[in-house]
């Protein structure tokens, strides 16, 4: 079964400004030589600079893209074009079975997808559980010998005290990071090279060095008494260490270990943020399940120019089960069926909160969870204000959340505001809102990752 795509919903999907610019201005009948659909796809033949037109198709059950254009682009400006034009004009495309080129990669798709199940089944079936134990028993004395490195390169820091940190050269950061990365706690690895970013990050720096100092000697500290811990506790640890779990072990353990568990429920795709570290890209997209009000986070990453999953939407809604990652505060999910809801979400079903409430609820979850980096939430009945060059959001009790520096949709809120409260999605840091998505009686705005 396919979505019913709206034009904000596609062009969530591109991947910059300058895509969306050419991707809009293709999306006209007049530069298209041959348009058709499926029930499955569309395609459509695009005439180029070359002698043969670009050649585009769209499987619409992911969506999927495909274009013999040379962009390294993911979805490129024809797939856009071809998009809009499909959800804006559908009755410029005829309904006709697919040509071959559109067949061929669709075959070809759907015995890629069946060679990687069995290849996945090979792998779980040729693991020897002997093996695996000693890996793992490998891995956690490296962990452990990183661990007593990163704690004297602390205390260290602390000796010589924070007034000398503005003058070290990134590789003082950089060295101790690929220390961790060989002792094979990329966790840990990940939050030093943050610090190098701090000394740098304006007034106030020393306080937030201290604090992001401090997780990471808690995380120290914790993982060194890992056995003494509740399970879930145990559980959260070993992820922010960077011990990873794979989704085939989740659905092995779900029958058996009462800490793994999943969850049926119509899913609201909130937002999605996607950042990129040494050509790893990693997404966040969250959900909100309707029936058990219950947030869940689910990651993707995607090497060097691999896609990232586009499936997830923001504005839509899907009725399926996720598997939940053991954990304490946000829970972490991956999406294991997925099926089209029928109607849109109402606005009144996304928990709404004041910012008092948001705030109340975000020092809960950081009781449990003391290394939350995103915590996401919804606030009701607020407009955007502009004072001290910076954005903010109020609520009708006068109380206030700064956003992110460098936000630049403010005044595009304030226009689809029109002089009346919004409500507003978006992670907090515990010192700013990144705003993702945005709601009015009658619209839904997604902001820009």
């Amino acid at each position: 079964m396919t979505v019913e795509w709206t034009s904000e919903q596609v062009l969530a999907l591109s991947p910059d400004a300058s895509s969306t610019k050419n991707g809009k201005a293709l999306a006209k009948v007049a530069k298209w030589s041959l348009l058709g659909r499926s029930e499955q796809t569309v395609w459509g033949e695009c005439q180029g600079s070359g002698k043969k037109p670009y050649r585009t198709q769209i499987d619409l059950r992911e969506p999927a893209f495909r274009c013999s254009c040379p962009s390294r682009k993911f979805p490129c400006k024809h797939a856009l074009g071809l998009f809009l034009l499909s959800v804006d004009h559908s009755d410029s495309f005829s309904q006709s079975v697919p040509p071959d080129w559109v067949t061929e990669w669709l075959e070809k798709r759907s015995q890629t997808a069946t060679q990687k199940q069995e290849k996945q089944q090979q792998k779980k079936r040729a693991a020897a559980p002997m093996a695996k134990a000693k890996r793992a028993e490998k891995r956690a004395a490296k962990i452990e010998a990183g661990l007593v490195d990163l704690q004297q390169w602390l205390q260290d820091i602390l000796r010589q005290g924070l007034a000398t940190l503005p003058a070290q050269p990134y590789s003082f950061w950089d060295q101790t990071a690929a220390r961790l990365v060989d002792a094979q706690a990329p966790g840990l690895a990940r939050r030093v090279r943050a610090l190098a970013s701090i000394p740098h990050s304006g007034e106030g720096w020393p306080a937030r060095m201290l604090k992001a100092m401090g997780q990471l000697h808690l995380l120290v500290q914790g993982y060194g008494q890992l056995a003494s811990l509740p399970p879930l506790l145990q559980a959260e640890l070993r992820s922010q260490i960077g011990w990873t779990q794979s989704q085939e072990d989740l659905r092995l353990r779900l029958e058996t270990d009462p800490f793994v568990k999943s969850l049926t429920d119509t899913w609201q795709v909130l937002g999605r943020v996607v950042t990129e570290e040494e050509n790893l890209q990693t997404q966040r997209v969250w959900l909100w399940g309707q029936e058990h009000r219950k947030t869940a986070l689910v990651l993707s990453f995607a090497y060097g120019s691999n896609p990232l999953d586009v499936s997830l939407v923001p504005g839509s809604r899907f009725l399926g089960e996720l598997i939940f990652y053991p954990g304490t505060g946000v829970q972490r999910a991956f999406v294991e069926s997925q099926e089209v809801a029928e109607s849109a979400l109402p606005e009144k079903a996304l928990g709404l909160v004041s910012i008092g409430e948001a705030i109340a609820h975000y020092a809960l979850a950081l009781s449990q969870n003391p290394w939350l980096e995103q915590f996401p939430i919804t606030v009701g009945r607020v407009s955007p204000c502009h004072q001290n060059n910076r954005w903010w959001l109020q609520d009708e009790t006068g109380q206030a959340l700064p956003l992110v520096p460098g936000f630049n949709q403010g005044w595009e809120l304030m226009a689809l505001a029109g002089g009346h409260p919004l409500t507003v999605f978006g992670e907090w840091d515990g010192t700013t809102l990144r705003p993702l998505s945005v709601w009015t009686e009658t619209q839904l705005m997604t902001l820009g990752d």
